[in-house]
């Protein structure tokens, strides 16, 4: 919607960018409103670090123009044309972005068309995010038509291809397939035309991301998945949750491959933790068979009872979002920027413990550990359910890849909300045996076998 020219402020003696509206749009109050908005919202967000610096906004010859800050470095567009670059050069860069979203989002300003040509790179190759010409100041009267639709098909949110009003969370979701892009070489649905593309972002499934680039951790698609969720609400409460996410995928180790578990049909069914090195033959009972069966009944009904109680609370209960508005979620964004407790839980803490809980029945238990993880800090001190599933969840799972850190003390956590549970002393039981049964010290919670304290000290949960 106009030309940018590359110009010299002789009072200054400093290189400038001069953007003019096109001669064409010159008619179109439409066209003229939204340039004068860029201006406004740009020039509200110049001191913000990692955006564009608005120098000036005046008319020449009846064109509207906005004079702002040259720079040198490109764009992130460009980059990519160039090929793919490093993981942690794409972090940073998603870094920088998000930091100027969330700032933009703060003071209410929508920007509607994030993508890698409007990321601009300086000298440093730091991020400074550019062209808020589509974007929407909240409050003020809408710039479009119902029904009309604003931004690029490769990474328009779906509320945005359906013609409905932009939020934050379409600019997170844009953030999402930007991220996409730079750790896999491609869009998520990239297609033929903008209309085949467009449609992909309105029902196609959640590309994997693993499935383009192998050599990434399996948890990335998990963060794609809340990244590039259909629905705005589900999606992270703000882009640098995203970007944090993605960082803590990222920096996951697949987990060493463990033996195969000793099967022991006298624990209750369900996960069963990592064997020690010399696995045994499987042990039967005959003559327990009817406690057994009993047990394994009871166990049952406790392991689709944490998934129930997830998945009832990351069904309907997931916060509903208005436009630069609080959401009922535990971390609240005000204007300022700054974060309250709203709840006691979130429905994203309960929906990670099942979709952690979910890999485990799969008997992926590396790949449980990052979901889990943030369930249990997503939930941690709310005292509920949620807390209670996910920190047993987790101990189950470090356990059983064999890890001996942190598991007592998610046992704690899990038994201090919900109370004494057999499930809870198996595995306490277990942990004992695997980690300090003939090897002295081995493990570092520092219990013995006795339940006396060792000299080594601990990680801690």
């Amino acid at each position: 919607m106009g030309q940018v020219y590359r110009a010299t402020d002789s009072a200054l003696e400093r290189t400038v960018a001069v953007k003019l509206l096109s001669d064409r749009y010159l008619e179109d109050e439409d066209a003229r409103a939204r340039f004068r908005r860029e201006a406004l919202a740009a020039a509200r967000l110049s001191r913000t670090p990692n955006v564009v610096t608005v120098f000036d906004v005046a008319e020449h010859r009846g064109r509207p123009l906005i004079v702002m800050e040259y720079l040198e470095g490109g764009s992130v567009y460009e980059r990519l044309r160039d090929g793919r670059v490093s993981r942690e050069r794409a972090l940073t860069w998603l870094e920088q972005s998000a930091a100027a979203l969330d700032q933009a989002h703060a003071n209410g300003i929508v920007h509607r068309d994030v993508k890698p040509a409007n990321l601009l790179l300086d000298d440093d190759e730091n991020v400074h995010v550019s062209d808020f010409g589509i974007a929407s100041a909240s409050g003020s009267d809408t710039l479009t038509s119902p029904g009309m639709v604003l931004g690029t098909a490769g990474y328009l949110a779906p509320e945005q291809a359906r013609g409905e009003p932009a939020t934050a969370a379409s600019d997170r979701y844009a953030l999402g397939v930007v991220a996409f892009e730079l750790l896999t070489g491609r869009r998520p649905y990239a297609g033929d035309t903008p209309t085949t593309e467009a449609f992909g972002h309105l029902h196609a499934e959640i590309p994997s991301a693993t499935a383009l680039d192998p050599s990434l951790p399996a948890s990335v698609d998990d963060v794609f998945r809340t990244a590039l969720a259909k629905e705005p609400e589900a999606r992270p409460a703000n882009a640098l949750a995203l970007v944090s996410m993605l960082r803590e995928a990222l920096a996951e180790e697949e987990p060493a491959a463990a033996p195969a578990p000793t099967l022991v049909y006298e624990a209750e069914p369900g996960p069963v933790p990592a064997a020690d090195p010399a696995p045994r033959r499987p042990v039967y009972r005959p003559r327990r068979r009817r406690g057994l069966l009993a047990l394994g009944a009871a166990a049952l009904l406790l392991v689709l009872g944490f998934l129930a109680a997830a998945l009832v609370r990351s069904g309907d209960d997931f916060p509903s979002t208005a436009s630069g508005g609080a959401t009922r979620s535990t971390v609240t964004t005000t204007s300022s920027g700054s974060t309250s407790q709203a709840s006691s839980t979130t429905p994203d803490a309960a929906a990670l413990n099942a979709r952690g809980f979910a890999r485990m029945q799969a008997g992926d238990y590396g790949g449980a550990l990052p979901l889990l993880r943030q369930a249990v800090i997503a939930s941690h001190g709310s005292g509920t359910l949620t807390e209670a599933y996910a920190s047993y969840n987790l101990a189950f799972s470090r356990f059983a890849v064999g890890r001996c850190d942190g598991v007592t003390a998610l046992l704690d956590r899990s038994q201090g909300i919900q109370g004494s549970r057999r499930e809870i002393d198996d595995l306490r039981a277990r942990w004992r045996d695997k980690c300090f049964v003939g090897e002295e010290g081995k493990g570092d919670e520092g219990l013995g076998k006795h339940g006396r304290r060792k000299a080594k000290g601990h990680e801690g949960g």
